[in-house]
Parts: C-alpha cells; sequence; structure tokens
C-alpha cells in the first residue's frame, strides 16, 4: 500500500509539460488565476528595453512583448490583464525567469546553446555581433591593440565570456574589469579608467549615439563572435505559453507590422532625447523575419 501510495504521488508530475516541476505552475493558469502578467525589462537598453525619466517602460522589445499581452490577453478571453514591469539586470534575469518572478524578459537576451540549458528562447528578433569600443584618441583598432589593457564588460553576459576566452586563446594578459551594468562599463571607458568596453554592437553603437560627443568613441570593425540572435525569454518547459508567443511573433514577423516597428525604433528619434541609430535592416535580419524558425546553432 505504501509503494502504491508513492506512485499515486508522483502521478500530477508525469501530467505535468516536460521541463516543469510539481509545485510550478504553468504561466497561462498563472495569468489567468491571477489577472496580471509580469514582463521583464533593462532600465537602460535602448533601442530594445529601456525607462525614460518620466518612468515609462519603452523600447523594440517592450512593444513586441505588449503585442504578445494583447495575444494572451484575447486567448484566455479576459476582459482586462494587469501588466506589471520588473527590472530585471544582466545579472539576474535568469534567476527572474527560473523562479517565475517574470513571464517573459523584454530585452536584448543573446540565444545561446548554454542558456538553453536554464530558459527558452522565442523567435530571434535582432541579431548582433560582440564588438568593442573605445576612445578614438587611444588608437585602439584591433584585439591585438588591447594587450597589457583594462578592459570592461558586464557580468552576466556572453560578452565576457568571448572576451576573457579571447584573452587565454592569444595571450593578450588583458585586464578584465566586471561590472554590474552596461553603464557602469562604459563610463570607465569616457573616464579612462578602462581602454574598451566589449558588449553587443548594437547596444554599443546606442550608448555612443547617446554621449555629447559621438566622434570621440570608436567602434571596432573586429568582433569577437559571428552575428547572434536575441530572443524574448522565457521558462524552460511551458511550451504552451512559448507557443502563444511565437504564434504572435510569426505574425508581426511576417507581417507589414515589423516594417514600422523596426523603423520606428532604429530609423527614427527615439525617446527621450531624439536619438537616431539610422541602421537600416539587414538582409540577414530580414531572411530571419520572413521564415521564422528556433535558433538551434
Amino acid at each position: 500500500m505504501r509503494r502504491l501510495a508513492l506512485s499515486l504521488c508522483t502521478l500530477p508530475c508525469l501530467l505535468l509539460p516536460a521541463g516543469l516541476a510539481q509545485s510550478e505552475e504553468a504561466t497561462l493558469d498563472k495569468i489567468a488565476r491571477t489577472g496580471t502578467i509580469t514582463l521583464g525589462y533593462r532600465d537602460a537598453e535602448p533601442p530594445f528595453s529601456y525607462k525614460t525619466p518620466n518612468g515609462k517602460v519603452v523600447g523594440f522589445s517592450i512593444d513586441l512583448c505588449d503585442l504578445v499581452v494583447d495575444d494572451v490577453k484575447r486567448r484566455l478571453k479576459l476582459d482586462h490583464l494587469k501588466v506589471e514591469h520588473v527590472l530585471a539586470a544582466p545579472a539576474t534575469r535568469f534567476i527572474l525567469v527560473k523562479s517565475g518572478k517574470i513571464d517573459l524578459e523584454c530585452a536584448a537576451t543573446t540565444n545561446t546553446a548554454e542558456r538553453r540549458k536554464m530558459v527558452s528562447f522565442s523567435y530571434p528578433h535582432f541579431q548582433t555581433a560582440t564588438q568593442f569600443v573605445t576612445r578614438r584618441a587611444d588608437n585602439i583598432t584591433t584585439l591585438n591593440d588591447l594587450a597589457g589593457r583594462t578592459v570592461a564588460s558586464a557580468s552576466g553576459t556572453v560578452n565576457i565570456d568571448q572576451l576573457n576566452a579571447i584573452n587565454r586563446e592569444r595571450k593578450l594578459n588583458i585586464g578584465v574589469l566586471p561590472t554590474k551594468t552596461n553603464e557602469e562599463s562604459f563610463s570607465l571607458v569616457v573616464s579612462g579608467r578602462a581602454s574598451a568596453f566589449v558588449m553587443d554592437g548594437i547596444l554599443l553603437a546606442a550608448m555612443v549615439a547617446q554621449t555629447a560627443e559621438p566622434s570621440r568613441y570608436r567602434l571596432s570593425e573586429e568582433t569577437l563572435s559571428k552575428p547572434e540572435p536575441y530572443g524574448l525569454m522565457i521558462r524552460h518547459g511551458d511550451e504552451d505559453f512559448k507557443m502563444v508567443v511565437n504564434e504572435t511573433l510569426k505574425r508581426v514577423f511576417t507581417g507589414a507590422e515589423i516594417d514600422a516597428l523596426y523603423k520606428k525604433w532604429f530609423q527614427s528619434p527615439i525617446p527621450p532625447d531624439g536619438m537616431n541609430l539610422n541602421l537600416p535592416m539587414s538582409t540577414t535580419l530580414r531572411d530571419a523575419f520572413a521564415r521564422p524558425q528556433e535558433y538551434r546553432d
């Protein structure tokens, strides 16, 4: 009888979606029960996810997540669906998603095989490579020029891992300086306390564009990685919610809506100061939007 009781206790676990523990509630069920969906955001990651001085959370990734929210509301037949924004820093974002503190991370998180062991990702919504930014006056153009220098990068990012790997392989003797945020890393370059800041090229371009004198800085042509995709981050194993997210993105990406959204955030002045990246959509990204699919490399 004791064996039978133990077997019956394990049965609910077997009936849950793969990847979800017995104590975890499926995201769509939780949203239906609470009438609330939680979106993770960055406080300073334009044009993807950031907070303006008036406290509004905006960005390209945020707009995509808002469209997901609309579809979730319709699917669950809810009259009202409250949206809560939760700050998800590079060092805390994975814990917040895994623990269910946020339902969907809406930022610029690179989809990698190692990360897919912890979390799931939506169809890619952008692609970029790892680069570095320096002060033009320092005449640094290549990774080899960084030998023996101090280079900053944010903890919890693939960029700092790539920097450490290249540092070891090439024996550059770079002093890698981990920081809590991208802003802290960039400020070290601005002040001269670091020779370079390693991060996703698109984010570096945005940070330079926001400075008073963008011409003082140089974005490297040499990259530390091949172009890699960003994805909206979802709890591992929650396939029903992931399906809803991907269905929304596929509808947007394969329709006319994506052109308007891209132009809004990458080719137009954006709040709060009218920064304009003037970045046309690449052929590679356009092809990815035309045929959305899971990234598995």
